[in-house]
């Protein structure tokens, strides 16, 4: 028999699964049925702003070769990312320490590659993004995992790190968080990046959720040295499809990452690095994608108690909802199936966060429609 490499044996990403479960719903629904309402995924209903695709049109129709670029992409893209650290943080940040990458998912094997040898321990919340451990075990690192629960905010503390011993090679962060939405302050991310300092550690942090915050304002790891801050045109900017995010390095790994990055992808998509750049020119649309967000959260902190969830992690930013359903179940899988097949909404189990105490938790994403939101309440409290 053939050998299988181990890299190949990571577990599944479970929304994934859970995707495809709600499409084959879907599909057997006769036309007259209330339709699937997707809860599921953070995929914002609405597409790439209005200039982003206009300008990727004008670029077909003048004929622009859409070839390579370099490695660490488009000089007039990276910028304008570095103009939007000004604007948003009031960090300066040079284009040259900015490599961008074929979305979020593109920047975390080459931060981890690039930062750690095979066997660093780097330490990160549970529950936790699920390709944040399954990269790292499959590039032979070993993920440590805080278990944190609504005390913290579902956020790590000093006080955790501290307590390992010895501290491990990395830290990563998120804030906002996924799945719970959760955000570390100005206060508390100053003292772990000063931690991290102080003891070798390499601070990475995932932004991907920035400008999706609801009465808080999101603070940057930027403003750190040593830092790896990783962003994507995903949420905010509503790109999902066009994968492409991008990394701010610290100056002793951006000959690394351009060279990790020329190797693995050669280059982002050109025509999405196109569609990035004017993207920065659309506030004003995308704003109005935020303030449909904050009215879908609205809707959910308010109904989902009538329904019976009453438990509910403090959804400062990103677009979810994550619930304790420990008082009415211990199996988030065997529950979401139920919703998906009685009420067609389909949710994510929280075991795609944690194996072990997800199994009393869920997430739902509230980046569709209101409508659909408005609609997921009422079959949530009739499915009471």
């Amino acid at each position: 028999m053939l050998k299988v490499g181990q890299g190949a044996l990571s577990p599944p990403f479970m929304v994934m699964d859970v995707i495809a479960a709600a499409n084959v719903r879907q599909a057997s629904l006769p036309p007259s049925a209330p339709k699937v309402l997707r809860m599921e995924a953070g995929q914002p209903a609405t597409g790439a702003p209005l200039g982003a695709n206009e300008a990727v049109a004008k670029a077909l129709r003048d004929g622009a070769a859409m070839g390579y670029t370099e490695a660490s992409g488009d000089r007039g893209l990276r910028a304008r990312i570095a103009l939007h650290y000004q604007e948003w943080y009031g960090i300066t940040v040079s284009p040259e320490r900015i490599v961008v990458t074929t979305g979020a998912s593109g920047a975390f094997p080459l931060a981890f590659l690039a930062a750690f040898d095979r066997g660093d321990r780097v330490a990160l919340a549970c529950p936790y993004y699920p390709p944040y451990v399954n990269i790292l075990r499959s590039l032979g690192l070993d993920p440590v995992l805080l278990p944190t629960a609504a005390q913290s905010r579902f956020q790590p503390t000093l006080a955790m790190l501290k307590a390992l011993d010895p501290p491990p090679a990395g830290v990563l962060l998120a804030s906002p968080s996924n799945p719970a939405g959760t955000m570390l302050n100005n206060v508390e991310l100053t003292a772990i990046a000063a931690w991290c300092a102080k003891n070798g550690v390499r601070l990475i942090s995932d932004e991907i959720y920035h400008g999706l915050t609801y009465g808080i304002s999101p603070t940057s790891a930027a403003q750190f040295d040593g830092a790896i801050v990783i962003n994507s045109f995903s949420k905010y900017f509503s790109m999902t499809g066009w994968r492409i995010g991008w990394m701010v390095l610290p100056q002793d790994l951006v000959r690394p990452v351009d060279s990790l990055a020329g190797n693995f992808f050669i280059s982002a998509p050109h025509i999405s690095q196109v569609a990035a750049l004017a993207a920065f020119d659309c506030h004003e649309e995308l704003r109005g994608n935020v303030d449909r967000y904050a009215r879908n959260r609205e809707i959910l902190l308010a109904k989902l108690p009538q329904a019976g969830f009453s438990h509910l992690a403090a959804a400062d930013g990103g677009f979810y909802i994550f619930a304790d359903i420990s008082d009415r179940t211990q199996d988030s899988v065997a529950f979401c199936a139920r919703m998906l097949t009685e009420i067609s909404i389909s949710a994510c189990p929280g075991v795609d966060f944690d194996p072990v105490r997800g199994r009393n938790f869920l997430r739902m994403s509230y980046c569709g429609s209101t409508a659909d939101m408005e609609e997921a309440a009422m079959r949530l409290i009739n499915f009471v």
